[in-house]
């Protein structure tokens, strides 16, 4: 990755620090481990919790406090022995018990709507959807997937303790007034 597309990466982490976010997750599709540490070290330093997406090996390397996993994705026993915070991704009630019972410290619920950056993503939940999945698990559930500051609080009102957010970055001050 270039120099200057990581300081931009970082200058809009530290934005969404400064707007309120509370976790920093480092999502780079398709980079190796050794990508993502070369570019991940800075990302610990923002006085948030630092989550690395898709790569336990990666987050053990960085110091991480966590991991988040899909479905598909492996290492949630290693991330959980290695003391990470284990995030792991649900679309249904069933997903989210199974990785509540996997020893997942947070559940990330969705997609609740259509989103661009995630074209292979499952067909969004909706507000119903994860509404169900927050009943039926006692971890804490963040809703992702096409949330922006015009349908945030709705997903807090659906009982999801937080959300997470691409393409909101833009519009990160506005987000954090929404909740």
């Amino acid at each position: 990755m270039k120099l200057h597309a990581l300081v931009e990466e970082l200058a809009a982490a530290q934005a969404a620090v400064e707007g309120g976010a509370t976790v920093v997750q480092l999502r780079r599709k398709g980079a190796t481990t050794d990508e993502l540490v070369a570019a991940g070290g800075a990302f610990g330093g923002l006085g948030v919790t630092f989550v690395v997406n898709d790569d336990v090996e990666a987050a053990i390397r960085l110091g991480a406090d966590g991991v988040h996993l899909g479905q598909t994705d492996e290492g949630a026993e290693r991330a959980v022995a290695a003391g990470l915070l284990l995030g792991l991704s649900a679309s249904t009630r069933r997903e989210a018990a199974v990785a509540e019972y996997s020893g997942a410290g947070y559940i990330g619920a969705g997609p609740i709507w259509a989103t661009p950056s995630k074209p292979d993503a499952a067909p969004p939940i909706g507000l119903q959807g994860l509404d169900e999945i927050c009943q039926s698990v006692s971890v804490p559930v963040i809703a992702i997937g096409g949330i922006t500051a015009a349908n945030a609080a709705e997903c807090i009102r659906a009982g999801a303790s937080g959300v997470a957010v691409i393409r909101g970055l833009a519009e990160i001050r506005e987000l954090a007034a929404a909740l």
